[in-house]
């Protein structure tokens, strides 16, 4: 089986067990095809959890949650040197923290304090933490989903503009339909009952997201589509060459890390799609994930009701596609 089967094979099974957020499921597999992270964002209840517990459950990878709360201190997240004392010598040793782990679930992001935030996102950035003077590397494979819940303001700190730049996706999430909703209920019925479970698949090996990697390097870009990601960015950046419309909505537009991502994530989609080869469609696909967190409106935006994604919707409106 090629390393495309078997990747679209892991999204069945993950679509088996998250019903109704075949977006989601899709969009947490092209940020780890991509090499990315993730930040979701959606009421309680809708499966966030359960969607990087699938994933870790039909991939052969180490999970970690990471339940983050106002009085969660860094130590807790990278680790920390203590002191063991073995035959009368003692001496400090790393004891690493929950964030050494193939696929990171940080939970509730919004409700740590700066500095927690801030030693995860370098972990994420940098793909390593340094503690007590030395330096200790993420393993191979790893990708953080991070969640936040967009109801509960009290007693949150809101993740800053440029902390949220180092996200390569930032994925919006809504209740299933009524038909989801109701297989939801079987399923869960059915987990929950005495009977016998169906068995469970192997689980697939790492190797085949790198092996996916090596052949989405290999996906092209010709230059009419490099051009429409660069005109996607600058239109963000200078609105004024498109319209006085978006002219008044965008206070920042993307940095470079949006067309970074639009570039990786493109290619990701094309691939899914079995193509070596972007179209502006696979652009279009992500386009709203890549952008909307990377855009900062103005006061007459947010008074007139505007949202980032109708911003981004403008801008694809706008923007020329080749």
């Amino acid at each position: 089986m090629s390393a495309r089967d078997t990747i679209l094979d892991l999204r069945a099974r993950m679509g088996q067990d998250i019903i109704g957020q075949e977006e989601m499921v899709t969009r947490l597999l092209i940020g780890l095809l991509a090499n990315g992270n993730l930040l979701v964002e959606g009421l309680p209840g809708l499966a966030k959890t359960r969607a990087v517990k699938s994933l870790a459950k039909h991939l052969h990878a180490d999970l970690s949650r990471i339940q983050f709360t106002p009085d969660l201190l860094p130590s807790d997240v990278t680790g920390t040197e203590v002191y063991h004392q073995v035959d009368g010598k003692g001496e400090f040793r790393f004891d690493p923290g929950p964030i050494f782990a193939n696929i990171v679930l940080a939970d509730e992001i919004n409700r740590a304090p700066a500095k927690v935030q801030a030693a995860l996102l370098e972990a994420m950035e940098e793909r390593q933490v340094t503690v007590a003077g030395t330096t200790h590397k993420m393993p191979p494979l790893f990708m953080v989903m991070a969640t936040q819940n967009p109801i509960e303001q009290e007693g949150t700190y809101p993740l800053p503009e440029a902390q949220m730049d180092r996200f390569m996706m930032h994925v919006m999430i809504g209740y299933p339909d009524e038909e989801s909703e109701a297989s939801i209920i079987r399923l869960v019925r059915g987990e929950s009952s005495s009977a016998s479970k169906p068995e469970q698949k192997e689980a697939i090996s790492q190797d085949v997201i790198f092996e996916a990697r090596a052949e989405i390097d290999k996906v092209s870009t010709n230059e009419d589509i490099e051009k429409y990601l660069v005109d996607l960015i600058f239109a963000t950046r200078y609105p004024e060459r498109y319209s006085d419309e978006l002219k008044s909505w965008i206070r920042i537009g993307a940095s470079p890390r949006g067309g970074l991502a639009l570039d990786k994530c493109s290619r990701v989609h094309a691939w899914l799609d079995d193509r070596d080869y972007v179209t502006p469609d696979d652009v279009r696909a992500i386009a709203h994930n890549c952008l909307r967190h990377r855009l900062q409106l103005s006061y007459e935006a947010r008074a007139d009701g505007v949202s980032n994604d109708d911003v981004v919707s403008e801008v694809l409106k706008q923007v020329a596609v080749p």
